[in-house]
């Protein structure tokens, strides 16, 4: 099996590390500081158990590849219409793209069934890219729980001592080769699981981060910080149930909302969004925040507590110069 990790940040590189551990057949796709420092000095992983290195095939040139079973996109929600051509070419024609993002995914509605069954959300995909040059029927979901950060060119940190991703298709079939997928990173110390229910499984992230991504973006703090103040614990709590509520209206179970809010007050790692806005890259304030409450507008579930929250995050993106919208 042939396998492309499309980013070399910290997620990205994180599995390219994991997968290369394992004697996959694994390249990687990176630019500037992470494609030099890769090609000089491999990649490292570092883990609660050891580092890994590895020196995957590296390379800024997806069409030095041949073509790939199995691409896993591996970049923020903003980026991937910009890359959706290249990922189309590097797949075989039967291949399956893995979309390793936080927030809504593009693909959201293909295979829903009922009325909304292949609505396409603008928002995400303005120029309908991803559905002409992947198509949803190629897309696999994924959900990573990996806590990563990128210490120095081809270096990351996964800082979690468990390490978990969730992949499944949008239609729940079975697929021998998400099986191998798993069975290949699995041995590295990373925990694949196969869900037939992957909207279940995005919801359950996405309501803690809703919760977790616009408080950090106010805050510039982790959440163990934040969630131990009673008046914000509470405005936490009523922003969960708002956030399970729309999962529940599009027929999803995000579990309960006050295990992930215990889990959230625990977690001392700064929200990917947040580490965005530090660091003076593209925020993903669309896939996270904004699209969500558009699902809610769909479904008729007020939403008055994150509407506020939200407003003031996305303000807070617009204002560093991070996020910009026709909609003001």
């Amino acid at each position: 099996m042939k396998i492309c990790v499309y980013g070399a940040g910290a997620v990205g590189g994180h599995l390219a590390g994991r997968l290369a551990a394992g004697e996959a057949e694994v390249s990687l796709i990176a630019r500037g500081g992470q494609l030099a420092a890769i090609r000089r000095d491999g990649l490292r992983v570092e883990t609660r158990t050891g580092t890994l290195l590895s020196h995957p095939v590296t390379t800024d040139r997806p069409g030095e590849l041949e073509p790939q079973d199995v691409v896993i996109a591996a970049v923020k929600s903003p980026a991937l219409p910009g890359i959706a051509e290249q990922i189309g070419s590097l797949l075989r024609q039967d291949g399956l793209a893995l979309f390793v993002v936080n927030g809504v995914p593009w693909w959201y509605f293909h295979h829903h069934g009922g009325a909304r069954d292949g609505t396409h959300l603008r928002r995400l995909d303005p120029e309908r890219a991803l559905w002409k040059h992947i198509g949803p029927e190629r897309a696999v979901g994924a959900v990573a729980y990996t806590a990563c950060s990128v210490l120095e060119p081809g270096v990351v940190r996964a800082e979690n001592a468990r390490n978990r991703l969730i992949i499944g298709h949008l239609d729940g079939r079975p697929d021998a080769r998400l099986d191998e997928l798993a069975s290949l990173m699995n041995p590295s110390g990373l925990e694949v699981t196969v869900t037939p229910k992957i909207r279940d499984a995005v919801w359950t992230k996405l309501a803690m981060n809703l919760v977790g991504g616009s408080l950090a973006v106010l805050t510039a703090s982790p959440m163990k910080d934040v969630l131990d103040k009673s008046a914000v614990a509470a405005t936490a709590k009523a922003m969960a149930a708002e956030g399970t509520a729309i999962a529940r209206a599009l027929g999803c179970d995000p579990g309960d909302p006050a295990e992930g809010l215990g889990k959230l007050a625990k977690s001392s790692h700064l929200q990917s969004i947040a580490q965005d806005l530090r660091a003076g890259r593209p925020m993903e304030v669309d896939a996270i925040l904004r699209a969500p409450l558009d699902l809610a507008e769909l479904v008729h579930v007020p939403t008055p507590t994150l509407d506020l929250v939200i407003e003031l995050a996305t303000q807070r993106a617009r204002a560093a110069g991070l996020y910009d919208d026709t909609d003001g």
